[in-house]
């Protein structure tokens, strides 16, 4: 076992290179370990240098509809009018704080992706 700091692009793929080759060991062995700390450095260099950023709030909202089988009418069934439903999807129209708390309510989106700007 040989770990050390991820620090560059070279440290990057030499890591992920040996977590393939010992991804299906045994919890508790030697090689387990050092998957258990392998995977921690790698995921520390990728949250510092490959962070993912919250989803657009339209596209949010999209999304959750689409997986709650929600249509227009029904949003417009959370937000008030089914013209402010549309001025909304097509970005016409700003979330409210009351609209943040309504979708956030209904859809449970995170409040903090309905928040940003568009």
């Amino acid at each position: 076992m040989n770990i050390k700091p991820i620090k560059n692009e070279t440290d990057y793929e030499q890591a992920l290179s040996r977590l393939e080759v010992i991804f299906d060991t045994k919890k508790g062995s030697p090689e387990g370990d050092e998957l258990e700390v392998l995977g921690i450095l790698i995921e520390k260099y990728e949250n510092e240098y490959f962070p993912i950023g919250l989803p657009d709030p339209i596209e949010a909202i999209k999304f959750r509809m689409e997986q709650m089988g929600y249509n227009q009418t029904d949003l417009a069934k959370v937000v008030g009018l089914k013209s402010r439903a549309s001025e909304i999807l097509n970005r016409k129209r700003k979330l409210s704080l009351e609209m943040i708390r309504q979708l956030h309510e209904s859809l449970k989106i995170p409040t903090e992706v309905l928040i940003q700007a568009y």
